[in-house]
């Protein structure tokens, strides 16, 4: 499957941006609109179906919001349940990783003992995917395998080695982040903007 179709299907701004995680960036993607042709997408979500059946997971979980939709795309073409989090207040202070995210109540018991993979539309520094992760331990559920239809820089297949999941992807672009302290667009006195 040729990635461009889908790198094209991105809105990408550049500059100066505070991430979810927490890092700084100059990539911002708006993904919002991602979703409005569900036709375009489907040989993506075909494609990473593919490549984390036999994974053993019976259940796919993305964030919300690309991730769930990724998720359900997924779930369906590989005919087994989907699942989702949802972000929840962070705790207050600056720092890396702080996003939370949380499986919704009626679903956390349908997850105890289940395997599952971890899905987003796109995956940077990992932060919703981390908090998933994360509270899907919380549940009781086995994590086995992490899922995006991109992944951008080292980020993914830090995190999937962390946490000993396989990785799928339809595309991988190499990008840069930094820590607020590393950041050389801070040092240069480029104003920053907060995500979205």
């Amino acid at each position: 499957m040729n990635a461009d179709g889908l790198i094209e299907a991105l809105a990408a701004r550049r500059g100066h941006f505070q991430l979810e995680s927490g890092h700084h960036g100059e990539l911002w993607l708006d993904l919002d609109g991602l979703f409005a042709a569900p036709a375009r997408l489907a040989p993506f979500f075909a494609e990473l179906a593919e490549q984390l059946a036999g994974r053993g997971a019976d259940v796919v979980c993305g964030p919300l919001v690309g991730g769930a939709f990724v998720a359900q795309a997924v779930a369906e073409r590989l005919g087994i349940e989907a699942s989702w989090t949802e972000r929840v207040a962070a705790p207050s202070g600056a720092g890396l990783y702080t996003a939370r995210y949380r499986v919704p109540e009626p679903l956390r018991d349908r997850l105890r003992g289940r395997s599952v993979a971890i899905v987003d539309d796109v995956v940077n520094a990992g932060s919703a995917t981390r908090a998933t992760i994360a509270d899907l331990r919380v549940c009781g559920a086995r994590p086995v395998a992490l899922g995006a239809l991109l992944v951008l820089g080292e980020g993914a297949a830090r995190l999937a080695r962390e946490e000993g999941l396989a990785l799928a992807s339809v595309a991988v672009l190499p990008n840069a982040i930094w820590a607020p302290a590393d950041c050389p667009l801070c040092a240069a006195g480029v104003a920053v903007s907060i995500g979205r």
